[in-house]
Order: C-alpha cells, then sequence, then structure tokens
C-alpha cells in the first residue's frame, strides 16, 4: 500500500523543485551578464545568448507554476 502525501508535504516538494529551476534562471543569466562585462563587445553574442537562456529558463518556471497552482 502507498502512503498518500498532504498538501503541504506536496506544496513543500514543488517549492523546493521550483526554486532550483529559479536558481538555475538566475545563475545562468548572471553568467552571462558577467561575460558582456568582462570580455566586452567580442563577448556580445555570448553574453546574450547566455541572458536569452536564463530568461526562457525563467520562463519555464512561470508556466509550470501557474499549471500546477
Amino acid at each position: 500500500m502507498k502512503k498518500r502525501m498532504t498538501a503541504e508535504q506536496e506544496f513543500q516538494i514543488m517549492k523546493i523543485v521550483l526554486d532550483k529551476f529559479l536558481w538555475v534562471g538566475i545563475i545562468i543569466m548572471l553568467i552571462g551578464v558577467y561575460h558582456l562585462y568582462s570580455v566586452g563587445l567580442e563577448g556580445l553574442k555570448m553574453g546574450i545568448t547566455m541572458i536569452v537562456i536564463g530568461a526562457i529558463i525563467l520562463i519555464l518556471f512561470i508556466i509550470i507554476l501557474v499549471k500546477e497552482y
């Protein structure tokens, strides 16, 4: 017989998982910003790409959050 989780336990686990998505997205965006400032115009394409990837991860975070609640 499987144990069922309460709504509170389910919410706590989802918070932990979604928090990781949030941190990954922000860290990737910060790496992109750092790359923009440290390399300059030569690293413009790579920096913007990293920022866009981080933004996509954060958008996925929003979609998952809206779907679940």
